[in-house]
């Protein structure tokens, strides 16, 4: 028989005869190979998938006109288009677009946006509405807006839009361009936005004070920055009376422009919804971007657009460095802060606690691993001695036992890779509601680890094994 094929039956016969001790070796490797093969899943899918749960509560970056000027006629489609190329280049989207006026209802100050219903809802799913979304003739309020004019679903409005607030509100635009910045960027955008919307205020300072009051709860509601999904919007409700200044004296399409400031009268619509998020959207009354234009008097572009883009970290990052490098594009790009940063502090803990419970796992395996290797090297003593005498090699020992090893680890960790699939595909499917794939480089590299483990956790024994004295062991029996 030659030494070869002595070799493969001695291993043989150590893997498959002394059973016992060999599922002890491979389950260790089997605990081992799932946990972490269940844990790296979860922490490569985990960031990809929350990133898509949390683009379903609103968006993580917005555009706004970058001109210095408070006579910017909004982005226009040409320009939305060209942004929206660059930010659909390598990453799903969704968008958004914005116009702000400002207008009166029964005489007290609102905020009306023009928007197209299908692409808002598709953005912010997790805005509670009651009732329907804004169409033609019909708008849907905020819950503050509801509650101030006492309005319910079915009930009719007279919105009209009023030149003077257009008229004295260019000093707000003015404050608001030269600090060009965002509420959802900075604490400083946020007060950019509040003296906006209090410019619009001011020039009402003649009315009465029950006027006043009306016209205050209107708009409190755009001071709470809390809400995550659309803080954009309250920049854009400084940029509405500024963009009506330059339609006030235009001729409107079916709208009104009124320069009464008692005047009560306006283009009737009927309250198809009501829509309640704890936010600034609550203060905000939402019409089709048509019947906007007709009220106003004139058509423009968007004064914000938002998108949901798929992308987070340096990858959205990037998309707004590009968009904001690009001298023609007339806009500028800011992230949502509030939203990347969540997603990035949750993605960190994940892998932060990945990497603590792999390393305990490691551990755990080496240890059991280790412990069963010694338990047969300490069960085959005298064998390993009598080989010695025979003429067997401390070399040819250590590669038997060194490669019986590794059959233990390629044993456990294909039970176990396929074990940790398993769970971590139910984790999935129970947490985010999606199938997990099965990862080929992921599945391998588990493999291979937990072979390397076992060799690894092989040596300590292994080394006591060569040096066994054959000549002690035989004075023994």
């Amino acid at each position: 028989m030659t030494n070869r094929r002595m070799f493969f039956t001695m291993l043989w016969g150590a893997v498959f005869r002394r059973r016992s001790r060999a599922m002890m070796a491979v389950i260790a490797s089997l605990v081992g190979a799932a946990t972490l093969f269940c844990l790296a899943s979860v922490c490569v899918a985990v960031p990809r998938q929350m990133n898509e749960e949390m683009r379903e509560y609103g968006a993580n970056l917005i555009v706004t006109p970058s001109a210095a000027s408070g006579k910017s006629q909004g982005i226009d489609s040409a320009t939305m288009r060209a942004v929206t190329s660059l930010v659909t280049a390598g990453h799903s989207a969704k968008s958004a677009a914005y116009r702000y006026e400002s207008v009166r209802v029964n005489s007290a100050p609102y905020t009306i946006a023009g928007v197209d219903a299908k692409s808002v809802r598709a953005l912010n799913r997790h805005w509670n509405v009651t009732g329907d979304w804004s169409s033609a003739g019909n708008v849907m309020v905020g819950r503050d807006v509801a509650d101030a004019l006492g309005v319910k679903v079915g009930s009719r409005v007279a919105i009209a839009y009023r030149s003077s607030d257009a008229q004295t509100s260019d000093s707000a635009e003015s404050d608001k361009q030269s600090s060009k910045s965002d509420p959802r960027m900075s604490d400083s955008g946020e007060s950019d936005t509040k003296s906006a919307q209090n410019g619009s205020q001011m020039s009402d300072s003649a009315e009465s004070d029950a006027q006043s009051a009306e016209g205050t709860e209107g708009t409190d509601g755009t001071e709470d920055t809390e809400d995550t999904g659309t803080d954009a919007q309250g920049a854009g409700e400084a940029d509405a009376a500024s963009r009506s200044a330059e339609t006030g004296t235009h001729a409107t399409e079916n709208g009104r422009v009124s320069s009464d400031i008692m005047d009560t009268d306006g283009t009737e619509f009927r309250v198809s919804g009501i829509v309640d998020t704890g936010g600034n959207e609550d203060s905000i009354i939402y019409a089709t971007t048509a019947d906007v234009a007709k009220l106003a008097g004139s058509k423009r572009g968007a004064d914000v657009v938002e998108y949901s883009v798929n992308a987070m970290g340096d990858d959205l990052n990037a998309i707004v460095d590009g968009i904001n490098r690009n001298p023609n594009s007339a806009v500028k790009a800011q992230t949502v802060t509030r939203i990347t940063s969540s997603d990035t502090r949750i993605i960190a803990m994940l892998q932060t606690l990945f990497w603590i419970v792999s390393l305990v796992v490691l551990v755990l395996t080496l240890v059991g691993v280790g412990t069963t290797i010694s338990s047969i090297v300490s069960q085959r003593r005298n064998e390993i001695g009598l080989r010695k005498a025979l003429g067997a090699s401390s070399r040819a020992i250590g590669a038997e036992f060194t490669v019986e090893s590794a059959i233990y680890g390629l044993i456990g960790g294909l039970f176990g890779t396929a074990i940790g699939y398993v769970l971590a595909r139910i984790l999935c499917v129970t947490v985010f509601d999606r199938a997990l794939g099965f990862n080929w480089l992921l599945g391998i590299a588990s493999l291979m680890l937990s072979m390397l483990i076992a060799v690894i956790a092989s040596i300590p024994p292994v080394r006591r094994a060569t040096r066994i004295d054959p000549a002690i062991v035989l004075r023994e029996e």
